[in-house]
């Protein structure tokens, strides 16, 4: 090979690469985004509602959350914003993992927001707050109006809501919070309000340290996944929503930072969508790496357990 034919080889090879590279996520922007709920609604497309890591920002204030449509799981389009703290009375900050169901014709999106400082230094100085709000709207890309005015409850302090509807339509509740982790609690037909108490789950014995709950339902059987240790995947399963549950294991090994996610089928073909802190060159002083939404295919064994999902490069343009 000549001189002239060997460097185009190397000028095809370089070009051809990158387009394979496909986590992040490209959503077409430097936006930095983590938490996905993922859900594929009545057209077909799937659809990820994200919490909106803003440049330099302190501490996790984060003030909106935004909502990316897909028909391929390759091109994505960022419909923007599709709620502002701004947009809340009883909340100016903390605007963290989310997540969105439909529901008697209109689509509610579940989120957490809160207010004060959180103190790391001292924290019995602390003053932070957080609840769980409902939002509604026509559309799934928003947007989406505060649906009560308030947050549905003010005890116990509470994020990273997991908004799961059952195949008979009733709407379970599940949170990270204080002296709610591994509980459940329904919510009423209109979604303004919930029924009665949270339910202490049975977990089988095994209740490390969690937050970014994450329910879905395969075959019968329901998942109870989680961020063990707020960085590790692993699961359970049950025959109910509300347990109980039996520890089965990891889904995906932690790296370096905590990890919220979200399982959901496409096509015929599970989806795990989770982020990542990577350092993309440009990070701030304080915080060498940011976070970024990714995804991987998802495999079930024969007797419905999950196989290990393994970080790629590649993601979901690999043929599944």
């Amino acid at each position: 090979m000549n001189q002239t034919k060997m460097y185009a080889y190397f000028l095809v090879l370089l070009l051809t690469i990158p387009c394979f590279a496909q986590n992040p996520l490209n959503f077409g922007s430097k936006i930095r985004t983590a938490d996905p709920s993922a859900h594929v609604w009545k057209d077909g497309k799937m659809y990820i509602y994200a919490s909106h890591d803003q440049e330099c920002q302190e501490d996790f204030w984060m003030k909106d959350w935004h909502v990316f449509s897909s028909a391929d799981l390759i091109q994505w389009t960022d419909h923007g914003a599709c709620l502002s703290v701004k947009d809340i009375s009883w909340a100016d900050n903390y605007a963290w993992a989310p997540d969105c169901a439909y529901k008697n014709g209109k689509y509610y999106f579940c989120f957490p927001a809160g207010n004060g400082h959180k103190d790391r230094v001292n924290p019995e100085k602390s003053t932070k707050w957080m609840g769980i709000g409902i939002a509604v709207s026509d559309s799934p890309t928003g947007p989406f109006v505060d649906h009560i005015g308030a947050p549905l409850w003010t005890k116990p302090y509470s994020n990273d809501p997991c908004l799961f509807v059952d195949t008979d339509n009733k709407v379970y509740l599940y949170v990270h919070g204080q002296g709610a982790d591994y509980s459940v609690i329904e919510l009423n037909d209109d979604m303004k309000s919930v029924k009665g108490e949270f339910t202490k789950m049975d977990m089988g014995g095994y209740e490390p340290k969690m937050e970014g709950p994450w329910v879905f339902k395969r075959n019968d059987k329901y998942y109870f996944t989680m961020p063990e240790n707020n960085k590790t995947l692993t699961y359970y399963m049950a025959d109910s929503p509300k347990g109980p549950w039996k520890y089965k294991g990891e889904i995906m090994k932690e790296e370096n930072g905590n990890n919220h996610h979200s399982i959901v089928q496409f096509n015929g073909q599970w989806v795990l969508f989770y982020h990542r802190w990577i350092n993309t060159g440009d990070a701030c002083e304080n915080r060498k790496k940011q976070r970024h939404i990714c995804a991987e295919y998802v495999y079930f064994n024969e007797d419905g357990t999950i196989q290990p999902v393994v970080r790629t490069d590649e993601g979901l343009t690999k043929k599944p």
